[in-house]
This record gives C-alpha cells, structure tokens and sequence, in this order.
C-alpha cells in the first residue's frame, strides 16, 4: 500500500505495481477538480484480503476525518460497489479513477475502449509506467476481467511521451508494467518487444518489466531479455502453479515443462538472470501430488523472487464452483511456498557476496536495487537516484550489505 498526500488530499494505492501507477493520475485528477478535503482509495482485488484491508481502510477513514469525501475506486471497489456506498463512500469506476470529472471537476468524455498510460510520480527513484489495463484471457479464477474488462494498450507515441516525462524529471529507472503486460498491443501492428525496442531508442540507463505471461514471450521479446543490457537481468512470470492439472484447471495456456524450458533457455542466454514468479497456493482440487510439483518448481525454476499467496474464491469466477480445498490448507501450503522461496533467495544471495554490482539509489539515499532486483541496502548514504558501483560485502536477511566503491559520489 502506498500514500500520497497534498493539502487536505489523499491518495492511497492497494496492490499491483500499475495502481501505484495510475495513483498518480487520480492525484492530478483530483487537483484538477480542485477536491481539497478528499481522500481516494484505489484498491486491489485479487484476493479476498485485499478487499478486506480495503475496507478496513474505508472505514477508517469514515471514523476519523467525517468531513472528508472518501472515494474508493479500483478493481475492489469495481467488484463490490454497493458495499462501498453502504459505507457512505463514493464509489468512481476504474476506467473513470483518472479524469478530473469524477472527483467534481469537468474533463473528457470517458472513453473506455482506449488507454492512457499511467506515470507514477517523482518521489521514487524508479518510475513505474502503466502501458496496458484488462485482460483478455479467462482464467478461471481471476475477476481482474470483471473489474477491468478485456485489454487495452496505449499508443507506442503515448508511452513514448510518458517516458520522457520521467526521463526530464531525472528518474533513470523505468518500469513498464500492466495488467497483462506482455500482451500489449494484441488487436493492433505493434507488440511489447516493438515497445521496448523503441523506448530503448530513448536515453533510457535501465528498463525493467513487470510480470510477464510465459506463453506470450515470443523470440523477438526473448532477445531483448537476454540481449539488451538496459534491460535488468529480472524475469517475473505469471506461473500461479507448477502442475499440469492445476493449470489446465486455471485455464493457463503453458504447461510445466514449458516453463522450465523457458528458464532453462533464459539462463542459459543470460546467466545472471534473476527469475521471480507469482504462485497460487491452495487452488480447488489441489491435493498433496499436485501441491508438490508447485513447490518443487521453486528449485526447478530457480524462483529466488516469489509472489505467493493462499488462493481465495472470487465471486463470479468458474474456480469459486469448483471443489474447494479450504482456507486454512490454502494459507498452510502458502507457507510453505513462502519458506521454501525464502530459503532459495537467500542461498542466492549468499553467492552475491563479494561481487560488484550497479544500484540505483533510492530517494532515501540508503536503500535501492541492484541490476538483478537484490535489494540493496548502504553502509554510507548516495545522492538518491544515482546510479552506483557497489561491492556487496554480506547479505542481511532478504538484503544485501553493500559498501560504494566510487567515493566521489557519496552524498
């Protein structure tokens, strides 16, 4: 959850890294409207906790500023509307949350079948940019179709513009994210690697992407991932379960030994290649068989960044009829996936020590990232958002302990 505030104005994003993105625009909207005394909630509904902190956070808000308007937006707010406004929120559908109009002011016409791309503000050394919303596939137990509708993309011209705005604001680290990211411009000419290929023409030092659909890496986008140095040797994976019948359950589109090829193929191009994944736990039907073939796909794959977690029926979704394995085995086998990733970064980490690496700088000028998404923390601060060679000296729990080795730029 991130908070951003000016005057008697809130914005606070729930979930995915393209909230965080288009929380910016929300927070220019409601500038625009001249909506002083608000507070916006842009929420996440991927699982049943996440709508629960959502409304936790409602609620609070209506207790304690009563002479706020409190506005809840997002894919939860999008799902569960009426609740909302029996609360005595203000409900604004996603595909409105960044227009002026909707917090009071007066903007364009809503145009849901097209998409703006969405910029993160500045107060991140890395800037985060929304280039895709929706999905177009039918997972069966993902409601990110009923809240976002099908997929959209914005314009290669617009995230190009978009770009340079971050770029002018001296923000050297550009993530590229999306609901579906890599079936950008699906429908149209272009594609993520044409994309990519033409931020990078772009004064771009590090370009980063975020969870990437297996299925949809083709060879183009493959070269860039191996290839291009400005992109981060960082690959996260949209897997959700390493067993063939889950995943035929899920409605997936690649099978197990696809994905392991597929790392096998990454690493093998570009061995410093860090590999991340989001893993379902607990999906309906899952027995002991198939829960041990996601586990074992932590060390099959090299997971050493895992988004985990215990999977929840959504309302409307074809997983909420199927046979339920229950919520406490779901949170049981959650942890052990957790425990098991932990182990594997961490035995990844030990081998980082000793090695040089190039950070970016955070605006704390203590903490950043290394090329391979290690979290690094200083043992003298940097000026926040340079990009510096650090030696790593020993790891601390899931960080790096990491000591600069060029002196003149220390803060």
């Amino acid at each position: 959850m991130t908070t951003a505030t000016a005057d008697r104005q809130q914005v606070v994003n729930f979930g995915c890294r393209l909230n965080i993105a288009e929380g910016e625009a929300i927070r220019a909207a409601v500038d625009a409207a001249g909506a002083r005394d608000t507070v916006v909630f842009n929420s996440c509904a991927v699982t049943d906790e996440a709508v629960r902190q959502a409304r936790q956070a409602v609620r609070r808000a209506l207790r304690e500023r009563p002479e706020a308007e409190v506005v809840v937006t997002g894919c939860a707010a999008e799902l569960e509307a009426d609740a909302f406004t029996r609360m005595g929120a203000r409900v604004v559908r996603n595909d409105a949350k960044g227009l002026a109009q909707s917090y009071g002011g007066e903007a364009a016409v809503l145009d849901a079948s097209s998409y703006a791309p969405a910029l993160s503000g500045a107060d991140h050394a890395r800037a985060f940019l929304g280039v895709q919303t929706g999905c177009s596939h039918s997972c069966t137990f993902c409601a990110t179709v009923l809240a976002r509708g099908t997929g959209r993309s914005a314009t290669v011209d617009a995230v190009l513009a978009s770009a340079r705005v971050a770029l002018d604001r001296g923000q050297r680290e550009i993530i590229l994210t999306g609901v579906d990211l890599a079936s950008y411009g699906d429908g149209s000419k272009t594609s993520l690697a044409a994309l990519v290929e033409a931020l990078l023409a772009l004064p771009i030092e590090r370009l980063r992407l975020s969870s990437l659909d297996p299925d949809r890496i083709d060879d183009a986008l493959f070269v860039l991932l191996t290839q291009e140095t400005r992109i981060m040797p960082h690959v996260h994976l949209s897997l959700q379960a390493g067993d063939d019948m889950i995943l035929t359950r899920m409605k997936r589109r690649h099978r197990r030994a696809d994905t392991v090829a597929l790392v096998q193929r990454l690493k093998t191009a570009r061995p410093n290649i860090a590999i991340g994944a989001d893993l379902i736990a607990g999906f309906p039907t899952e027995d002991e068989a198939m829960f041990a073939n996601s586990l074992a796909l932590i060390d099959d794959c090299d997971i050493v960044f895992g988004h985990i977690f215990p999977y929840s029926p959504r309302a409307g979704t074809p997983a909420a009829r199927m046979p339920q394995v229950g919520r406490t085995i779901a949170r049981e086998r959650a942890a052990m996936l957790r425990e098991a990733n932990g182990i594997r970064r961490q035995r990844w980490l030990d081998t980082q020590v000793g090695r040089t690496a190039s950070m970016l700088v955070e605006r704390d000028g203590r903490t950043g990232h290394a090329e391979n998404f290690a979290a690094i923390s200083l043992a003298a601060p940097a000026a926040p958002g340079t990009i510096i060679d650090v030696r790593l000296t020993a790891r601390d729990g899931d960080r790096m302990i990491a000591t600069i080795i060029d002196r003149n730029i220390t803060a």
